[in-house]
């Protein structure tokens, strides 16, 4: 068995998510202690339009990746590599021992508070589903005349992302219906993510760097704006900065960690939605989902020993 973890990004997150990890796990609970923000508040009592504001689901969706990771670490049960999409990035990095629990909790809460400035205008997200990225970057073409728009995720086969101005958005999601889309879904989170539009948050977080201390990665990560473990003459800072602004490619992400050999992947975060990715992708590999107690306990019974995908 080779072995890859995979973190889910925002979007996935709903109210009382965690709560049976915090009311079971003291490890957890210390680990939502640790952020300037009441993160127990956020995931289990605030309501799901607070908790979708990007600088509140940014904490709460790494703390809880994080502690889930510790749990499963505690069970013997490690990867040969590991990815995020989007914000799950940072979560992946935790796991290859780049950043300490404290480190990238704060650098999620940084995150999402830059980012949730450069909300200055209408944005939107929309997932487009049954179109091919040829088609779609078509559209996006035609629909910039009416603002900002690019696409933000390459998620699978027939389901990418678009993100930008709330009209040119919407009229981009108007022509690729026209155009054979099976339905356009404007999705849960707060701004243009993955995009030209982040570029002020993506300066703010080079200049944020420049305080952290980096680790050495213990297994690759696979990152989002490239694909591919990271390259000589790149940083991780660099890879981080730019991927606040640019697309998310995580159905290349999936392919080169199978053209690695992985054959077994979990998911770490709330809901399921990068098992259905990797489902679509290929339907060869063997998928978990860790969102609660019972997802827990399945995969320490299914996969407990493996110890670097050995």
């Amino acid at each position: 068995m080779k072995l890859a973890f995979v973190y889910a990004g925002q979007g996935s997150q709903y109210v009382g998510m965690g709560k049976d990890f915090y009311e079971n796990y003291p490890a957890f609970r210390e680990t939502f202690a640790l952020a300037e923000k009441d993160l127990a508040h956020l995931s289990f009592e605030a309501s799901a339009e607070e908790l979708a504001q990007t600088a509140n689901t940014q904490p709460v969706m790494v703390a809880f990746a994080v502690g889930v990771t510790d749990l499963l670490y505690e069970a013997d049960i490690r990867p040969m590599m590991a990815a995020g999409l989007s914000l799950g990035e940072y979560s992946a990095l935790y796991a290859a021992g780049v950043f300490d629990k404290k480190t990238v909790i704060d650098l999620a809460d940084y995150r999402g508070k830059v980012m949730q400035e450069c909300l200055t205008k209408p944005c939107e997200m929309q997932a487009i589903l049954g179109l091919d990225r040829e088609t779609l970057a078509e559209i996006v073409k035609e629909a910039s005349a009416y603002g900002l728009v690019e696409i933000a995720n390459y998620n699978c086969p027939g389901q990418l992302a678009i993100a930008g101005e709330e009209q040119s958005v919407q009229m981009a999601g108007k022509l690729a219906l026209e155009r054979g889309a099976k339905r356009a879904v404007k999705l849960n989170v707060s701004g243009p993510f993955h995009t030209s539009m982040m570029k002020p948050a993506g300066d703010l977080l080079r200049e944020k760097f420049k305080t952290i201390d980096f680790g050495a990665m213990k297994f690759p990560v696979i990152f989002n704006t490239t694909a591919k473990p990271l390259e000589m003459e790149k940083s991780i800072a660099q890879m981080l900065e730019m991927q606040v602004q640019s697309s998310v490619y995580f159905e290349d992400s999936i392919r080169y960690m199978l053209e690695q050999g992985i054959d077994t992947i979990v998911e770490i975060g709330p809901g399921k939605v990068l098992c259905g990715f990797i489902k679509r992708i290929d339907k060869t590999v063997k998928t978990y989902a860790v969102e609660d107690m019972a997802s827990l306990e399945k995969v320490v019974s299914e996969l407990k020993g493996v110890n670097d995908g050995e």
